[in-house]
């Protein structure tokens, strides 16, 4: 087989006819299923909390896309009422602005809230989540130690 046949084999492009592949007959598949292995397959830019935290109704994601058409699991998560931290710094800015946009327009129909927490990273909390800001309540206002 040419070269130029190889790589394009390599690449998917055409059949490869020679292969000489080693596959085991035996081979036994992980089984399949909601309970293979009891373990969460999600997609690697999302990140949820613990099965304790869903029980105790604490959840948070994380979400980092790669382009628009990432929004969409944006707006699920949303929807099931969970906090979403949204990590923009690795898309293009027009591409950005539009998942700002597709998020603020999510947050306003269903009455939750966006903020910016860093530069290019925004949390959507749903209408029954409260955010509370750094500062202590009832903290002495000459410092943190008091030394009288």
């Amino acid at each position: 087989m040419g070269s130029v046949r190889k790589a394009s084999a390599w690449l998917g492009l055409v059949e490869d006819s020679d292969d000489e592949r080693y596959y085991d007959d035996e081979y036994a598949e992980a089984p399949q299923g909601p309970h293979a292995g009891d373990q969460w397959v999600t997609d690697p830019r999302v990140k949820v909390a613990s099965e304790s935290a869903v029980e105790h109704g604490r959840r948070i994601a994380t979400v980092t896309p790669d382009g628009f058409r990432d929004a969409r699991g944006i707006g699920e998560l949303f929807r099931e009422g969970v906090p979403v931290i949204v990590n923009l710094s690795s898309m293009d800015p027009a591409d950005a602005k539009r998942v700002v946009d597709f998020a603020a327009g999510l947050t306003f129909g269903l009455r939750g809230s966006i903020e910016r927490v860093a530069t290019r990273v925004f949390l959507l909390t749903p209408a029954d989540t409260q955010i509370v800001n750094g500062e202590a309540n009832g903290r002495a206002a000459d410092g943190f130690f008091n030394q009288s």
